[in-house]
């Protein structure tokens, strides 16, 4: 009979349980060589276990412009050294031009441009900490202005992910964005009726399926193209479209100009806010709709602020080219 120390040797009954073992992870290597990038993320998907990001890569400018797109669109991206386009200045800006056509569909890219500036003060350690851009990075650096406006002039639309802290500071750097159309992607898109869990970029990005080099400009750019250009299951249509077309509707502002003082924590529920008369609107609090909920607005008003049928608060009707500005 055998002992049993020699039940678990190589002579006691063909090939151990030990050197079976050890064949295996060079045939599991041998395996997962032969698998493709595809086949293993679509293996871990189905198991339901595993959410796969991919790594956006940028896309391409095109060497040929097609012609079915004839309208040409602009997104934009600053990074600053704070928040007040009064004090605080551009330290970078990215932008990316592409082709879109009358259906709201996009085509291509046509251009590209990414610069450091280097502000009349030093970059605040937060600014730092929060995009990478150091006072090293910007000395001696300046925006290439006519770079900027060969991208800039031909464009119906200009884009931006917070348009209104992006449009203050670009017409503060520049006359070249006086006169432009803008649009909000952060706004003007029901990304919760998108199935998107948040507005911020990271967020949508992420739930898109794509992770990128966040809060560099030209890198949030072309992670904006991205959502944008995204057909989503279950929607009609791309968000670049319903921003497309949330563009080229008027909105109304509302000034609840004298308005009763204890009637604030009303409107501010109701989302009005306030201004204080410094950027030359009424000193009041507003809000901003569409034209068709204008009437509703101005009942609510009347009867629930004011308590005056005829009530006539200042409104001011807005486009493209009025909204956002500071």
């Amino acid at each position: 009979m055998a002992e049993q120390f020699d039940m678990f040797s190589e002579g006691a009954g063909g090939t151990s349980p030990i050197s079976r073992d050890r064949a295996k992870p060079a045939a599991l290597e041998q395996q997962i060589l032969t698998i493709s990038e595809g086949e293993m993320v679509r293996q871990l998907a189905q198991t339901g276990r595993y959410r796969i990001l991919k790594k956006l890569e940028p896309r391409a400018i095109a060497t040929i412009i097609r012609p079915e797109y004839p309208l040409r669109g602009i997104i934009l991206d600053t990074e600053t050294t704070g928040l007040n386009a009064r004090t605080d200045e551009i330290i970078e800006l990215g932008v990316i031009a592409f082709t879109f056509d009358g259906s709201d569909r996009v085509g291509d890219v046509t251009g590209i441009y990414s610069g450091l500036r280097q502000p009349s003060g030093s970059i605040p350690p937060e600014i730092t900490k929060l995009t990478g851009i150091t006072n090293e990075m910007v000395a001696g650096q300046s925006i290439d202005l006519s770079a900027l406006q060969a991208l800039i002039e031909p464009a119906d639309l200009v884009i931006a992910h917070n348009a209104s802290f992006d449009r203050p500071f670009c017409e503060a750097f520049s006359p070249l964005f006086d006169g432009r159309a803008w649009a909000c992607s952060n706004s003007e898109i029901d990304w919760s009726a998108r199935e998107y869990e948040g507005t911020k970029l990271g967020y949508l990005i992420g739930q898109a399926g794509y992770f990128h080099e966040g809060h560099r400009a030209v890198d949030d750019c072309f992670a904006l193209l991205e959502v944008l250009d995204r057909q989503v299951e279950g929607t009609a249509s791309t968000a670049f479209a319903e921003l497309y077309q949330a563009s080229q509707k008027s909105r109304v502002r509302i000034f609840a100009e004298n308005s009763p003082f204890d009637m604030k924590d009303h409107l501010k529920a109701r989302g009005y806010r306030w201004s204080d008369g410094s950027d030359g609107r009424p000193k009041s609090w507003w809000i901003e709709v569409g034209e068709e909920a204008l009437d509703d607005e101005l009942q609510y008003l009347r009867t629930e602020i004011y308590r005056y049928f005829d009530a006539d608060p200042p409104i001011k009707r807005l486009t493209a080219f009025d909204r956002f500005r500071a």
